[in-house]
């Protein structure tokens, strides 16, 4: 009797083109080493990169994978793509979710159970519960537009969850960080997110590694954010 071993990443990209495979394995061993970031932050940083690139083929497929060897639950990475909608747009988690749906039956795993956010979490209405924006933050958006205004205290109501089944507020600060290196918005957003990060117990060489870690999915895009982040911190 023989066994037959699923093929990895690696493999898969050797069969499409054996030279950029040694390119990939090169980078991704170099990237993977960075100390300050934990398996999971890796993971969460990879598929943000993944969804706010539409890149969700044979990529998120093995950050995914990658992940769940990691101890990366596909509840954990639908927490993510719930998370990072606010920032990527509702239309990139939407293909992001499909597609951890399909992997989930393809690896045989059951889809996990969510519980429902609660209605004042989900209202704009007299009931809905207060904005938890800083008073600071919500007047600048205001200034800008009122229904604007709205719309981020209604994003930022629906995921206030924090603990078990949720990213921690590093996490956050670090993805949130991401998608404006994704989307080089480096300006006042790029600045919110970092002081994110730092609020949730990152120190400022957690910050760098994690745009360290981002250069993999666009080296231009990462030179600009080092000028920006250097700002910030220096």
């Amino acid at each position: 009797m023989t066994t037959t071993e699923t093929p990895s990443n690696l493999d898969r990209l050797a069969a499409l083109d054996p030279v950029f495979a040694q390119m990939v394995g090169a980078t991704a061993r170099y990237v993977r080493s960075i100390p300050e970031l934990t398996d999971r932050e890796k993971t969460f940083l990879c598929v943000t990169a993944d969804v706010c690139q539409a890149s969700l083929g044979l990529a998120f497929t093995a950050h995914v994978r990658a992940g769940l060897t990691a101890g990366v639950s596909t509840a954990d990475i639908r927490e993510l793509l719930r998370f990072v909608s606010y920032d990527c747009g509702y239309h990139a988690a939407t293909a992001g979710i499909e597609r951890i749906t399909e992997l989930e039956a393809e690896l045989g795993l059951a889809r996990p159970d969510a519980e429902l956010l609660a209605p004042e979490l989900v209202s704009t209405g007299p009931d809905a519960a207060p904005s938890p924006l800083p008073a600071e933050v919500r007047a600048r958006l205001a200034e800008l537009d009122p229904h604007f205004a709205g719309y981020f205290d209604l994003q930022s109501r629906m995921r206030t969850g924090h603990g078990p089944g949720t990213l921690t507020e590093r996490e956050r600060g670090l993805v949130s960080l991401s998608v404006d290196v994704h989307y080089q918005t480096l300006a006042d957003t790029f600045r919110t997110h970092v002081g994110r990060a730092l609020r949730g117990g990152a120190a400022p060489q957690d910050v760098r590694a994690a745009l360290r870690f981002n250069a993999q999915f666009g080296v231009t895009r990462a030179w600009h954010a080092w000028e920006a982040l250097n700002a910030i911190l220096d």
